[in-house]
C-alpha cells in the first residue's frame, strides 16, 4: 500500500483510505489503490464520511472532508510557536525589529513579529501583506525560486536577477530604502527538511540606525535565526 503502518489494522486501514480520496474515488477506485476487500473499503469509507473526513461530490466520489481542515487548524503551527521566542531573541540581539515572512502568490504575508519597545522603529504589524517586488525579505522568497517563477516579477521589482543571484551566494540579503523611504531590512532564508525555502526571517528599521550596509552589522545574527527555524 506504500503507507507506514503503525499495526492499528482499523486506523491503517482508514488512513489508506483516506490517501486514496485524496483527487475523489468511487468505491471500486478505492478497492483498486487500497488492495481492500470491496465490503471493507465501503465499510470505512461510510464510517469516514459520517465523521466528516470524507464527504461525496455531485459524481458520488469520495473527496476528503471538512473535519480534516478544522483539525489541521486547531493544531499549532509549529513554525509560528518556534519563531516567536527567536523573533524576540533577534530583536533584543539587533536592537531592531524582527518579522516573519511567508509567500502567498505575487505577495509576502508577516505572519509573526517582535517590535521594539520605544524609540524610532519600522512596524510591520502581523498580517500585513507587502509586495514581493521590493525589500530583503521578498529578494529571500524569490532567490532560491524556478527562473518561471521568477521572471514575471522582475521587470516591476526594484531588485534585479543579478541581486538574487547574489543573495543565493551569500545567503542573505539586504534593502536600503527599497519598499519605504527611509527604512532599511536584512533577511534570510527558512528552510524545510528538504532545503526548501519557505519563509524569511528578517529585521527592519530606520536607515539612520541600520546604515546604507545593513549586512555587514547584522546578517550572521538573522542567518543564525533562519538556520534555527530551519528543518523543523
Amino acid at each position: 500500500m506504500g503507507h507506514s503502518m503503525s499495526g492499528v489494522g482499523v486506523l491503517d486501514k482508514a488512513v489508506v483510505i483516506l490517501a486514496a480520496c485524496v483527487d475523489g474515488a468511487s468505491l471500486a477506485e478505492l478497492v483498486d489503490r487500497t488492495k481492500l476487500p470491496r465490503a471493507t473499503a465501503h465499510r470505512l469509507a461510510q464510517a469516514l464520511e459520517i465523521h466528516r473526513m470524507l464527504v461525496r461530490d455531485t459524481q458520488g466520489r469520495w473527496r476528503p472532508g471538512p473535519r480534516l481542515g478544522e483539525l489541521a487548524n486547531a493544531a499549532p503551527d509549529v513554525l509560528l510557536t518556534a519563531a516567536e521566542p527567536l523573533l524576540a531573541a533577534l530583536r533584543d540581539a539587533t536592537g531592531e525589529s524582527a518579522q516573519l515572512y511567508l509567500r502567498r502568490a505575487d505577495e509576502r504575508i508577516c505572519v509573526a513579529a517582535a517590535e521594539r519597545a520605544s524609540g524610532l522603529r519600522d512596524t510591520v504589524p502581523v498580517g500585513s501583506v507587502l509586495p514581493m517586488t521590493a525589500g530583503s525579505a521578498a529578494q529571500i522568497l524569490l532567490a532560491w525560486e524556478p527562473p518561471e517563477a521568477v521572471m514575471p516579477l522582475l521587470p516591476r521589482s526594484k531588485f534585479t536577477g543579478r541581486t538574487l543571484a547574489e543573495v543565493r551566494r551569500r545567503g542573505w540579503a539586504q534593502s536600503v530604502a527599497e519598499r519605504e523611504a527611509g527604512v532599511a531590512s536584512v533577511s534570510a532564508p527558512i528552510r524545510d527538511r528538504t532545503g526548501r525555502v519557505i519563509a524569511s526571517v528578517s529585521i527592519s528599521g530606520p536607515i539612520e540606525r541600520l546604515g546604507r550596509r545593513p549586512g555587514e552589522r547584522h546578517a550572521m545574527a538573522v542567518v543564525r535565526a533562519g538556520q534555527r527555524l530551519s528543518g523543523l
